[in-house]
């Protein structure tokens, strides 16, 4: 039996824990496999999130729990060398149902759980937080990796829904490796939208240009307004992070992740950089404000 489980997160982050069996062997130290997509850097807040809540639940990293760190650094090839059997999952933005990670919610059925954070199903309630931010948008450009079927699905299906009820117009642009950016920044500032939507994980090169081309911008995760962006909202990641010491737990106590129905998030939080509006000249609305969870100024 192999000795390390490395876990699952879609598209985001990837957790491992190791299989019930060893880890009910007396005098075995159970060993947890992390597995990110990201670096040990961009990581760091997970993975410290994570060792506290199992901290809490009395796993202790270095005493009666051995955690081994993987990182993709943003090579997506580099993860079948990463991942040998997933077990438990959480920040997966899409559908871990039509991705075939599971066979339904309630009843996983395989060796696969955790949570889903509904990144796609948020995606048209971010467009109308960013309208009721700036009441004169019109043109909206989203930058997305098509190689993530999620936000493919996202940005072609669900998006463009929202669009029209909306009365946006959406400008899809891809970026499919780092050296896309300098093109996709380039062609923006001559067409000039009135707003930025990035779906998906969005790093600090995309808050930057936002902010240095005055561009209003909203994104799913808090991270990315904590780097300069105006606007996120989506799953409360620090209670998700608790939530998967839930599953880690269970099944090192020997629960089956087939019997371990995927949880949906029970809280969500829209983060504003009031820091940021003020530096592109946006005055955001009261309305808007008073809903906040957190207003960085």
């Amino acid at each position: 039996m192999n000795p390390k489980i490395p876990i699952g997160l879609l598209a985001t982050f990837l957790l491992a824990t190791v299989s019930t069996a060893e880890a009910q062997q007396p005098k075995k130290v159970p060993r947890i496999g992390y597995v990110s997509g990201f670096d040990p850097a961009t990581e760091s807040t997970r993975a410290e999130g994570i060792r506290l809540a199992l901290r809490e639940r009395g796993h202790m990293e270095g005493q009666n729990i051995a955690t081994e760190y993987r990182y993709a650094e943003g090579k997506r090839d580099r993860a079948p060398e990463l991942l040998a059997e997933l077990v438990v999952m959480v920040g997966a933005g899409g559908d871990p149902v039509e991705a075939g990670l599971v066979e339904s919610l309630a009843r996983p059925g395989g060796n696969v759980t955790g949570i889903t954070n509904l990144s796609r199903e948020l995606g048209g309630k971010r467009l109308e937080l960013l309208k009721e931010a700036v009441p004169k948008l019109a043109r909206v450009a989203v930058l997305y990796d098509p190689a993530l079927p999620s936000l493919v699905l996202e940005v072609k299906e669900d998006l463009p829904v929202a669009a029209r009820t909306l009365r946006l117009t959406l400008q899809p642009w891809e970026v499919r490796a780092a050296d896309d950016f300098d093109r996709v920044f380039a062609a923006l500032n001559k067409q000039r939208p009135d707003g930025l939507y990035v779906p998906g994980s969005a790093n600090k090169r995309i808050a930057d240009f936002a902010l240095k081309s005055r561009l209003p911008s909203m994104y799913q995760s808090r991270e990315a307004v904590e780097a300069g962006g105006l606007m996120s909202y989506g799953a409360d990641q620090a209670e998700s992070y608790r939530r998967v010491a839930y599953f880690v737990d269970r099944i090192l106590k020997g629960a089956k992740p087939a019997d371990l129905p995927v949880e949906r998030p029970m809280k969500f939080e829209f983060i504003i950089n009031l820091k940021t509006a003020k530096q592109i000249g946006l005055t955001i609305p009261p309305n808007v404000l008073v809903r906040a969870d957190k207003v960085i100024k």
